[in-house]
């Protein structure tokens, strides 16, 4: 009688394992997130560039690079930073690090090379820009702490989010002028609105774990109020970008649309329910940012 051997197990070869760890690691820092922040580094490249459309085409490729250096580094540095939460919350426990897909030095690994990506992409822009790198590695890396002690995280993640246009503006000019403050400012309010509503999720384990955040201090009916007022103030410093940049016409009827955009993702979710959240989060924003560049755009281009 024969005996059966069991199959042999099939070995990946090199190039396979490195596709799949690099699925994993993009998966794990949420790359396709980046629509959120790449249209405003782009908005603020565009009014900052235009009559130089030259200088614009030279700089673009490092503005990019180091936003992505940026927001990799930190989305990473959060996932060493917040294992052991993760591992703990049924909604994230099944992220790279608490499931063995990846390990602490990997991540470690891959924040640091993203962390010298940006300071290489600002070292090739400008004085100023390299100067500021650490400033908003301290930013975009500090943000995974504040959960720890203050329900204003939400506010420094919008902070740390503002870095790519008020960094795409400084590439571009070498300083800083108000329309890319008010445009930071606008990107601070609707960051620290739509993260609101994105921890609604885990009050009740934000409490129980000791962390902080708008939804565990105030309450979800509440923390939708504080929601609301910081997307009402994006709408007003979004005009002021308009102004301070001359703007036209085009650019007007973006912001109008955008506040009927947020509008319409602050009505579909409430403090019972969030089963609309997904499209409120992930859909609405994604057109907010795409919508916005791309008006801004036109208004410029039909402008001169």
């Amino acid at each position: 009688m024969a005996i059966l051997q069991p199959a042999p197990t099939q070995k990946r070869s090199p190039a396979a394992r490195g596709v799949q760890q690099t699925k994993i690691i993009l998966e794990m820092i949420k790359f396709e997130h980046t629509v959120f922040a790449l249209p405003f580094a782009l908005m603020a490249a565009t009014l900052a560039g235009r009559g130089h459309w030259g200088l614009f085409w030279h700089k673009i490729g490092w503005v990019l690079l180091a936003m992505i250096g940026a927001r990799s580094a930190a989305m990473a540095f959060n996932r060493i930073v917040d294992r052991r939460f993760d591992a703990l919350n049924p909604r994230t426990a099944n992220r790279a690090l608490p499931t063995g897909q990846l390990t602490v030095p990997q991540v470690v690994v891959f924040t640091l090379v993203s962390a010298a990506l940006l300071v290489w992409a600002a070292a090739m822009l400008n004085p100023l820009a390299l100067a500021l790198s650490p400033v908003a590695l301290v930013l975009a890396l500090g943000y995974s702490y504040t959960k720890r002690f203050t329900a204003f995280s939400h506010l420094f993640l919008g902070l740390a989010l503002a870095v790519a246009p008020v960094g795409a503006w400084i590439a571009l000019t070498g300083r800083i002028d108000p329309p890319a403050l008010w445009l930071g400012g606008a990107v601070v309010c609707w960051l620290f609105g739509f993260d609101i509503l994105y921890a609604l999720q885990d009050t009740e384990f934000d409490r129980a774990h000791g962390l902080h955040s708008m939804p565990a201090w105030l309450g979800n009916a509440r923390a939708l109020a504080v929601s609301r007022l910081a997307h009402a103030l994006m709408i007003g410093l979004l005009a002021m970008v308009g102004v301070s940049a001359h703007l036209g016409v085009i650019y007007s009827i973006a912001v109008a649309l955008v506040a009927v955009l947020i509008a319409y993702e602050q009505s579909l979710v409430r403090p019972d329910d969030l089963s609309k959240l997904d499209v409120a989060f992930f859909t609405l924003n994604g057109y907010v940012s795409v919508g916005l560049f791309l008006l801004t755009l036109l208004d410029v281009l039909t402008r001169g």
